[in-house]
């Protein structure tokens, strides 16, 4: 593996536990772990010695770059890219706009799973994310989670796969059309196979499993209890969506006489191993109920906005110790899959539901980062810190949208408009370098993830 040093950094943030800044500083990678982090001029002299002269050690100039650790994108639908902005669904709330597209949706392949993985984990990576949690829960035509993890693999994207699940469908009294639905069993056995061929639960890992039924509208009680307790035996992490929509709330009041809080308390959805996508519908009780249990938070600004779901009290979360985490959510309810405009976004809004000092930028790349890595339960990320994963990233603070920004370039990343990373480095390997992605033909990409597009909206 290689060695690598980021040297002369215009600045290092850290975001370890002294929340370190460092002007001009130096970080010393290998075995894809971090070595030193620290000012330049403190470096051993040795280290930047073998860096000019030796094989297979590298030196990078980061005299532009604000280096930061990788964001940790903790909830998305890959396979959504396939379906932006789409016709028909633009202006609904989720319900509605879950209908438009499931029938669209019942036709994915597995070349199209594939191919839209690479396209919104390339569109992640660009945007600082150097970790990735998807949520793939509709297997069609042969689709497997196998299909997106290859698509990570050769990314060299860290990637935390759902295996998600869908069982109720419209006959039953669920949202989803009956094609789009499994059989239980034959679902919970493909799960564990999931977790048997490819969960690494090792320090470091590239990739770890999670078991993760949709929603409260799409999978029965049954469904719930079982895969949580499959999830434990395996010692996995449980996911899914709750309390996202009014619509969410009247339905599990109708359906089993509970909020959809006090709804997965009941089946055993709490715990320091389950993590909840959008959060947004809670109550003061329910947020100190998140708190106790240890339960995570992923936080989906942007989907929130886009179908009006609603503002998501995260301040109220931080405040009582609730993990939060940031996420894009899918490519189709967002509609891109950029980070750190992810980051801008979270930031912002709570400050439109409570003033000017609701979140800080720091507060918001804290979530992005170490948030991300605490949902997840990844100790080994989320900190520029010696022996956790060499995952970095690095923006170009001498670029256009960043002019007149010098005095807290780390702040001006979020208070600007958003840019793409110049250098991003996981598990110690540079995967982007001056701006360019190295482990894909992003044109090529575009234009397949295109025409699979069209067979899947067009028919």
């Amino acid at each position: 593996m290689e060695r690598l040093l980021v040297d002369h950094a215009r600045l290092v943030a850290t975001m370890d536990a002294e929340r370190r800044e460092i002007a001009d500083g130096a970080i010393w990678i290998e075995g894809g772990l971090i070595r030193w982090v620290g000012p330049a001029d403190e470096l051993d002299p040795s280290v930047r010695e073998l860096a000019g002269r030796e094989q297979g050690f590298h030196r990078l100039d980061a005299s532009r770059l604000v280096i930061m650790p990788g964001m940790v994108n903790t909830h998305h639908h890959l396979f959504q890219s396939l379906t932006r902005a789409l016709p028909g669904a633009q202006d609904r709330p989720l319900f509605d706009w879950l209908v438009n597209h499931y029938p669209r949706w019942s036709r994915l392949t597995p070349e199209m799973v594939y191919v839209s993985a690479q396209v919104a984990l390339c569109e992640l990576v660009l945007t600082g994310a150097t970790t990735v949690s998807d949520h793939l829960y509709l297997y069609a035509n042969g689709a497997r989670i196998d299909d997106e993890i290859r698509a990570a693999q050769e990314l060299g994207v860290r990637f935390h796969p759902c295996r998600g699940s869908m069982s109720i469908g419209e006959s039953k009294g669920g949202l989803p059309p009956d094609a789009t639905v499994e059989d239980e069993d034959a679902l919970l056995l493909d799960t564990r196979e999931a977790i048997e061929r490819w969960h690494d639960s090792t320090p470091g890992a590239m990739c770890r499993i999670a078991v993760a039924p949709c929603a409260p509208f799409n999978v029965s009680e049954d469904l719930m209890r079982r895969s949580a307790e499959l999830a434990r035996a395996y010692g996995v992490l449980l996911h899914t969506h709750v309390a996202e929509t009014r619509d969410e709330e009247e339905y599990t009041l109708e359906r089993v006489g509970m909020r959809p809080a006090a709804y997965m308390a009941s089946l055993g959805w709490v715990g320091p191993d389950v993590w909840w996508a959008h959060a947004v519908h809670l109550n003061s009780d329910e947020i100190a109920l998140l708190a106790e249990t240890n339960t995570g938070v992923a936080h989906c600004p942007s989907s929130n906005m886009r179908l009006g779901s609603g503002i998501a009290p995260v301040r109220a979360m931080l405040d009582a110790g609730v993990r939060v985490s940031l996420a894009v959510d899918g490519s189709a309810s967002n509609d891109s899959s950029n980070m750190l405009a992810e980051a801008r976004q979270a930031m912002l809004l709570q400050r439109v539901l409570s003033g000017a000092e609701a979140l800080s930028a720091r507060q918001a790349l804290e979530m992005a980062t170490l948030g991300g890595a605490a949902v997840l339960c990844r100790d080994d990320l989320g900190a520029l810190a010696p022996g956790m994963c060499a995952d970095l990233i690095g923006y170009d603070v001498e670029q256009l949208p960043l002019a007149g920004a010098q005095a807290d370039p780390l702040g001006a990343l979020l208070f600007c408009i958003p840019g793409h990373v110049d250098l991003s480095v996981i598990n110690g390997r540079v995967i982007v370098e001056g701006g360019q992605l190295l482990t894909a033909d992003v044109p090529a990409l575009v234009a397949r993830h295109n025409a699979q597009s069209r067979l899947l909206w067009s028919g």
